[in-house]
């Protein structure tokens, strides 16, 4: 933990933007060197222009094996593109712009100045589902999306994702196909076609914002939180979302405060992660500290990261465990979404917390167990047969009432607003009623922890079968399995998950660090799960020298 998490940023804590946008076209990435090659995890290529991983090169690299790939795909309707706060951004999107339309691409990008231009992942998902209504997979005019963002990564960071057709991120094989041919682009030093400025001047223009926001009664019950009056605050973090909580507020009626100064590139307002670094992570303690000192009159405070698809929720007891949340709002959407099919199932990734096993049990419902990723819930919210899907690190979405699919992304703001919904419905907060469903079900213990990993440790651990594992016994309780598959889907999980009746673990490598992520959960307290992670930790180290 760094000394300094939590509290303000100070100026030496703050990037040089100028610098940085100036090595977004000055530096060029070597393709021979692994860190400067385009690299796509599970939100997208991400990296930094001072670090060569994240310039103008790739950019364009990127956009051309995406017009490449939709083609081969018949993909041939309007490319939504929309990009967050972040500095790199604006420029990345410029170059995307400037080579989709010179490869014959219709595209169309944010109406409006100033916070309007910005695009929430959530915002830009549910376009591309309204374009796409009615129109099946073999149909002409099908439309995808770009969104230029790394989510809650520091302010030097730029990321880049693509959105096919179903509106959520796109699976390893379209992802994979498109880094392969980005960084044959890359090595060929291709001189990739660009679009004048007059061209992308001139570029089709689509209103997000209202869009989103005139659409937002099909999937809350905005008349409860009227009539309620609950007092709601809303922290953007300085991100996408600014636009959309100033119009939320002005235009349906609900007692809303958007809180902070408004979108700064350098984030100078915040206060620092549990590293001592900015980043816009509202699932942190130390990062939501910033809204601290406007606690006091409001019943809920929403935050979300810089392109809106994360949430955090503070009541008066604080800021929430998103795995607690999300349990409650599982626990309250089946409960007042009559509309929604009985026999539709509810998705969450392996390392979330085994409350939400227990909830969706109680109420009836077929848990859909998949890897960490939200990819793998697209399939399922865009039938109906997912009728939640939610991840550990606070994204989630969920139907309309109808029934039909309001984002295949995640949306912060959707997950804040039903936190007012639930207040207004319910008269408990979010946190309220975690606690009764402890009473109910139990209440569990649950942490994440790195530990350092080679590159060989990490690649062993990616690789491992149960088989590997012979261990019958976790912190004292009997080992009941072993999983290197999802047991919702069949996918590999990229690591390792050890059950018991009582507590589990998950050990994946980083994808980006020379690390690997223990997860860990136990129903019989805090000293328990303090012995299943250093249980966890020499059973993965035993494995992996084997």
């Amino acid at each position: 933990m760094h000394e300094r998490a939590g509290t303000p940023a100070r100026p030496e804590d703050l990037i040089d933007v100028d610098a940085l946008l100036a090595a977004y076209t000055e530096i060029v990435p070597d393709p021979a060197n692994p860190a400067q090659r385009v690299v796509f995890g599970t939100s997208g290529h991400r990296g930094s222009a001072l670090a060569a991983s994240f310039n103008e090169a790739h950019i364009a690299a990127i956009s051309a094996a995406i017009a490449e790939y939709r083609a081969a795909q018949g993909i041939d309707g309007p490319l939504f593109i929309g990009a967050d706060t972040h500095a790199l951004s604006a420029p990345a999107q410029r170059t995307a712009i400037e080579v989709l339309l010179a490869a014959g691409v219709r595209v169309i990008a944010a109406a409006g100045d100033g916070d309007a231009a910005f695009v929430p992942t959530p915002a830009l998902s549910h376009a591309i589902l309204r374009h796409n209504r009615g129109r099946d997979a073999d149909d002409a005019g099908r439309a995808d999306g770009i969104v230029v963002t790394p989510s809650h990564n520091p302010p030097s960071d730029g990321g880049f994702k693509y959105n096919p057709p179903h509106g959520g991120p796109a699976d390893s094989d379209a992802t994979g196909w498109i880094a392969a041919r980005a960084n044959e682009l890359l090595e060929a030093g291709a001189d990739i076609a660009r679009a004048d400025a007059g061209a992308v001047a001139a570029v089709e223009r689509y209103d997000f914002v209202n869009a989103y926001v005139d659409t937002l009664g099909e999937a809350i019950d905005l008349d409860a939180i009227r009539a309620a009056k609950v007092p709601l605050a809303v922290h953007p973090l300085g991100g996408a979302s600014v636009a959309y909580w100033a119009a939320i507020r002005d235009r349906l009626g609900i007692e809303l405060t958007v809180l902070g100064p408004g979108v700064d590139p350098q984030w100078g307002f915040m206060h620092l992660d549990w590293d001592g670094k900015i980043r816009m992570d509202p699932s942190s303690a130390h990062v939501m500290s910033t809204v601290d000192e406007h606690r006091g009159p409001f019943a809920i405070i929403a935050g979300n990261d810089a392109d809106a698809d994360r949430h955090g929720i503070v009541t008066s007891d604080g800021l929430m465990n998103p795995n607690h949340y999300l349990a409650v709002a599982i626990d309250y959407l089946l409960g007042h979404r009559p509309g929604w099919s009985a026999e539709a199932g509810i998705g969450k990734t392996l390392v979330s917390s085994g409350i939400i096993d227990r909830v969706v049990a109680a109420q009836g419902r077929d848990l859909l167990e998949v890897p960490v990723g939200f990819k793998w819930f697209v399939p399922g919210l865009a039938d109906g047969s997912v009728v939640f899907g939610g991840e550990e690190s606070a994204g989630a979405s969920f139907l309309c009432f109808d029934g039909s699919a309001w984002s295949t992304d995640k949306d912060g703001i959707l997950l804040a607003l039903l936190a007012a919904e639930i207040q207004a419905v319910t008269g408990q907060s979010p946190s309220e009623r975690y606690r009764e469903l402890t009473a109910q079900f139990g209440e569990p213990a649950y942490a994440r922890v790195d530990a350092a990993a080679t590159p060989e440790q990490k690649a062993r651990l990616g690789a491992l079968s149960p088989d590997d594992v012979t261990d019958t016994e976790l912190a004292g309780d009997r080992i009941t399995a072993i999983l290197t598959e999802a047991p919702g889907n069949g996918a590999p999980i990229g690591g390792l998950t050890v059950q018991t009746e009582h507590a589990w673990f998950a050990a994946r490598p980083s994808g980006t660090e020379d690390v690997m992520k223990i997860y860990a959960e136990s129903f019989r307290g805090a000293e328990h799960l303090a012995e299943v992670q250093a249980a966890a930790q020499a059973l993965v180290r035993r494995v992996l020298s084997d």
